[in-house]
């Protein structure tokens, strides 16, 4: 991927950070919490990118794309994403969200329903207080912008992966994506006030009419799998697949399993 070109694009106060790879539908990647578009997995995207137009972005502040002192919130992601959409004349497209990027994608789904044609929620939860909360020593360890880079990285190694997987996988450089961008502490710390003031999507869930994947993994601590099935039971036209043994980041763990569970879903009528 790091040979991808990496392209920008103003939109609203900020300019966005953006690839894509492949070509045909396009498949919009919006990530996580305290993420670039680095950390998607390659292995992923290349196969993704084998059917689809698959675009990859920073959200504003993080990587590649730029901050202003407007306040960060999930509805301002949102627009984000119209608006990067917009700017490339995609009128309509799927959408994969992961962790904090399903709550993106929620909120940009329900602001523009015409926009999203399969949407695809990864680690996700609708926030607000019906969603269920990790562990409130696992949420101080996730939102701790404390010491070095690579102290941050090996914190969140043992968020993201089950116990027992990572002393069955001790070489991690073939499963971890190789980060060529870093975020300012101070932007993670505002992306953190705009999860925890999100007052969610749970009430709007309903609304949505399109076909939704759910996709968890069973040993997720950091969104725990049963968000999952509070989405599902909200959604009408939901699928949803668990993947034992997994956690957080199941698509590093199981990148086959979750590309085929994805082609599925999206090729299904």
């Amino acid at each position: 991927m790091e040979k991808v070109k990496l392209q920008t694009v103003k939109v609203d106060d900020v300019v966005l950070g953006y690839k894509i790879i492949g070509k045909g539908y396009p498949l919009v990647l919006i990530m996580g919490y305290s993420a670039t578009m680095d950390m998607w997995d390659s292995r992923v995207l290349t196969e993704l990118a084998r059917r689809y137009r698959v675009i990859i972005f920073d959200n504003r502040g993080m990587g590649s794309s730029t901050a202003t002192e407007k306040e960060f919130n999930i509805g301002l992601f949102a627009e984000d994403t119209a608006g990067l959409l917009k700017a490339l004349k995609i009128k309509k497209a799927n959408v994969l969200g992961f962790s904090m990027g399903t709550n993106i994608a929620l909120e940009f789904t329900l602001r523009y329903p015409n926009m999203v044609n399969k949407l695809i929620l990864y680690a996700g939860d609708c926030g607000g207080k019906e969603s269920m909360q990790p562990d409130e020593q696992i949420k101080k360890q996730l939102i701790d912008t404390s010491d070095t880079p690579k102290e941050r990285d090996m914190r969140m190694i043992e968020l993201i992966f089950p116990v027992k997987w990572l002393q069955d996988n001790p070489d991690l450089r073939k499963c971890i994506p190789k980060v060529t961008e870093r975020s300012h502490p101070e932007i993670i710390d505002r992306q953190t006030n705009a999860m925890t003031t999100w007052e969610g999507c749970y009430s709007r869930l309903n609304n949505l009419t399109l076909p939704v994947l759910l996709i968890t993994g069973s040993e997720d601590v950091l969104t725990p799998p049963k968000n999952s099935l509070i989405l599902a039971n909200r959604i009408p036209l939901t699928w949803l697949v668990q993947i034992k043994g997994a956690g957080h980041g199941l698509m590093y763990q199981y990148p086959e399993e979750f590309v085929k569970t994805v082609f599925l879903f999206l090729q299904s009528e």
